[in-house]
């Protein structure tokens, strides 16, 4: 039996791509449309909206296609209350729960829409779940490098502007990976750190083992960042770091005490940057501080989140798709990485702000901090 319904979409949906992902995704998963209203911002500040009427040879393939559309934004027009139940035991959702994107996000009760705190991706709505629809979300599309980096850099400045005022949601957050160290990138990030650009930092056991290896030895995973080769034993410098940190109990203590002179971990500790290190199971030593329970690790990192008013994800897959899980849509995001695939995978994960840039950490970095004032 044929169904069909009609939904909207608005926003930046024209320079995005997001209505024509809409409808190839309807095509795609077996329904038709209709488009009987598309009207299409003037400026690039003003909003598009497109009203869309959906059909299926079904209805249970009409559920499917809405609820394929859902995470871009597609929202019924007939709005009803939602429905809900209660969970049938702790931690548990009913078997048709709602899975969360982290857009903005507001449910239905008793005739009014009520927005839905602290939005995650992938999970479940306590309470209030199912039938619901997304508010106005931009998503921004990729421009030229010098552009993006320009505006990442103007953030950044009036972020520091407004943190220093004592203004919410003006940390600028860092997710990075140890090819920051080994690609060059460590004195740019430092002077981001030292200069109060930089307020929480996101990273694992490599990171911080290589930005103190560097500091102790002049290496990075065993090679010379001023030499450019491979040096003598130098394999068993991070280790060697890492045994003398646990052996003076914690990586702020080496700085204090002097052990740790310079680099991103002593910036961030002189700087009172928030960093969270969270394991895996690859990891050597670890070195003190590290989280090694992921689940502990991920609510480390979910409590730094509210008031950060930028994130950069650089240099590193695993960060970039945990930190882009947990933030939600309305922060700026940009996401950099050598590989393209991984920007491809944050997007594909449901992080529609995040911009990708494929480009080396170290350029990225230094470019930013060019922009800043950094010198040359």
């Amino acid at each position: 039996m044929a169904a069909q319904e009609t939904v909207v979409l608005s926003g930046h949906i024209i320079d995005s791509l997001i209505l024509a992902k809409v409808l190839d995704t309807i095509l795609m998963t077996g329904g038709t449309f209709d488009l009987e209203e598309v009207s299409i911002g003037k400026t690039r500040n003003e909003s598009s909206r497109a009203r869309i009427v959906v059909r299926a040879r079904s209805a249970k393939l009409l559920s499917d296609i809405l609820r394929a559309i859902q995470p871009h934004g597609a929202s019924v027009e007939g709005d009803s209350d939602c429905q809900y139940r209660a969970a049938p035991a702790d931690g548990v959702f009913p078997e048709d729960f709602y899975a969360t994107t982290h857009l903005p996000t507001q449910v239905r009760l008793a005739g009014q829409w009520i927005d839905v705190e602290g939005m995650e991706m992938d999970l479940g709505i306590a309470e209030e779940r199912d039938v619901f629809s997304f508010m106005e979300s931009q998503v921004s599309a990729e421009r030229p490098h010098g552009h993006i980096i320009a505006d990442v850099a103007k953030r950044m400045q009036q972020l520091r502007e407004g943190h220093r005022a004592g203004k919410d949601g003006c940390k600028v957050l860092v997710a990075g990976g140890p090819a920051i160290i080994h690609a060059g990138g460590r004195d740019a990030l430092t002077w981001l750190i030292d200069e109060g650009f930089v307020h929480v930092l996101f990273c694992g056991n490599a990171l911080a083992a290589h930005d103190m290896e560097a500091d102790l030895y002049g290496t990075s995973l065993g090679y010379g960042l001023s030499a450019g080769r491979v040096v003598p034993h130098g394999h068993e410098h991070h280790l060697r770091t890492i045994n003398r940190v646990r052996g003076i109990g914690s990586i702020e203590k080496a700085v204090e005490t002097g052990v740790i002179k310079q680099g991103i971990m002593a910036s961030c500790v002189r700087r009172r940057v928030h960093v969270v290190m969270a394991g895996t199971i690859r990891d050597d030593g670890p070195l003190p501080g590290v989280i090694t329970d992921s689940v502990t690790a991920q609510a480390a990192m979910r409590a730094t989140i509210p008031g950060v008013g930028l994130a950069l994800l650089v240099a590193s897959t695993l960060h970039a798709v945990a930190t882009g899980n947990l933030l939600p849509a309305t922060i700026p995001t940009v996401c950099v990485d050598v590989n393209p695939a991984v920007p491809t995978k944050l997007a594909d994960r449901g992080s529609f702000q995040a911009v990708g840039l494929v480009m080396d950490a170290a350029s990225f970095l230094r470019d930013v901090a060019r922009e800043l004032g950094a010198p040359a």
